[in-house]
């Protein structure tokens, strides 16, 4: 298991070189991988930048010839991503510590990205102090402002430095001491998806899962956070999916701020793990203070939920292709899965005397997903969606599904039907 310093040693080689001899002097194993492209290095790599570009399904003499400064970032993070993975899959990766301006930054969190939750990963970065969510995504990256831009070393870089040496060594002794990820002894971890106007629902099904036995993570419906789940998901960390809100969906279709982008609710679906899935917030569309909203909307019903967040309600059409989404994408579910519909309202402003109450928009959503639906098991209830008796019903279908996914070891054969409530909460 080794510490991996990423740098473009063209430009950084001196500064890179003088992290991994801290690293090294820890005790720590560490090498020191160049992803330049266009210069000479300026210290001797452990890791040479042919070593890393042969996995990016490019030559690098021919981007050299090129100089095409663009274009070889682009390759480089690519290579660099291609490249940790296939470490990753031999065990070999304790931590990566990248260092750059924009180029090395784009490449190093590239590499960073494509590792798991609990690598030790941190990027000493130019650019740390500004907008970092497009090199952090939804990975466990800590950013590290250089402060000073990282040519040479001096009295301020020397220091930033060596404390960002120092913290690759304390998180890599500290996993060595806990190992990072699932085991075991933990309970099985469940996947919640909750906005403000949901959290009854979400919090009382929470209570029936852990009372079950199970661990909880429940994640803000913010655009990150769904994306956050799906890459969950997809590394296997998740037992089962509690996808209560879905309202991600919505900004994604109509443009709003909170789109968790074009992959949400797919990778339980790939994964073929149990979920349960609603239609929490689908009512509403996301924007920031009002005078934001696009113009085109102007006509639309409007919340004010604070200063700095703007509802816009989702017209019937909307919630029609909202419905269809949400049968598509549970129609791909490789595991088994149940659909909730709350037919009293799905979310805590869209209820009766509330500004967003629509039943006919309601009625649309839930039109769409009967016609489409093959897949999933299709379940209405006469609650709204922060009732306790949904919530618990919610629940209830999740351990259902993964007690019998435990059991068989298989998907569940297809089904779908409209069931009693009291059936469901039995």
């Amino acid at each position: 298991m080794t510490v991996f310093v990423i740098a473009t040693l063209d430009t950084k080689g001196r500064e890179a070189a003088f992290v991994r001899d801290r690293i090294a002097a820890a005790g720590l194993p560490v090498q020191l991988v160049d992803v330049g492209c266009l210069g000479r290095p300026q210290a001797a790599p452990d890791v040479t930048r042919q070593t890393v570009y042969a996995h990016g399904g490019v030559s690098l003499k021919e981007l050299q010839q090129a100089r095409d400064r663009g274009r070889a970032v682009e390759a480089a993070a690519r290579a660099a991503a291609a490249w940790i993975r296939s470490l990753h899959g031999q065990a070999a990766v304790e931590g990566v510590l990248g260092l750059g301006g924009s180029a090395g930054t784009t490449i190093a969190t590239a590499a960073m990205r494509a590792l798991p939750l609990g690598i030790p990963k941190l990027m000493v970065s130019t650019l740390a102090s500004g907008q970092t969510r497009p090199f952090v995504g939804e990975k466990d990256i800590m950013m590290l402002h250089s402060v000073v831009d990282i040519l040479g070393l001096n009295r301020i870089s020397r220091s930033v430095l060596a404390r960002a040496a120092d913290a690759m060594i304390g998180m890599v002794r500290g996993q060595m001491r806990q190992p990072a990820g699932p085991t075991d002894g933990d309970r099985p971890l469940v996947a919640a998806t909750m906005f403000g106007v949901t959290t009854p629902c979400v919090e009382a099904a929470q209570e029936v899962l852990e009372q079950a036995g199970y661990e909880v993570l429940v994640f803000h419906a913010t655009g990150t956070g769904g994306r956050t789940m799906e890459s969950l998901i997809r590394d296997g960390w998740i037992a089962g999916v509690l996808d209560i809100t879905t309202t991600e969906l919505a900004d994604e279709l109509v443009g709003g701020v909170l789109s968790a982008g074009p992959d949400r609710l797919t990778a339980a679906a790939e994964s073929g793990g149990p979920q349960v899935v609603s239609v929490g917030a689908l009512d509403m569309v996301n924007f920031g203070p009002r005078d934001t909203v696009p113009e085109r909307f102007r006509e639309r019903r409007f919340y004010q939920h604070n200063p700095n967040v703007t509802l816009m309600r989702t017209t019937i059409e909307e919630n029609r292709a909202l419905g269809r989404i949400i049968a598509e994408r549970t129609n791909a579910a490789r595991g088994p899965v149940a659909v909730l519909l709350p037919a009293r309202g799905v979310s805590a402003i869209d209820a009766a005397g509330q500004p967003f109450d629509d039943p006919q928009a309601r009625a649309a959503l839930f039109e769409e997903i009967r016609k489409h639906a093959r897949r999933a098991r299709i379940v209405e209830l006469d609650h709204h969606i922060n009732d306790r008796e949904f919530a618990v019903a919610a629940a209830r279908e999740l351990l259902r599904l993964m007690t019998e996914a435990g059991e068989r070891s298989a998907e569940r054969p297809p089904a779908s039907s409209t069931d009693d409530p009291s059936e469901a909460l039995e």
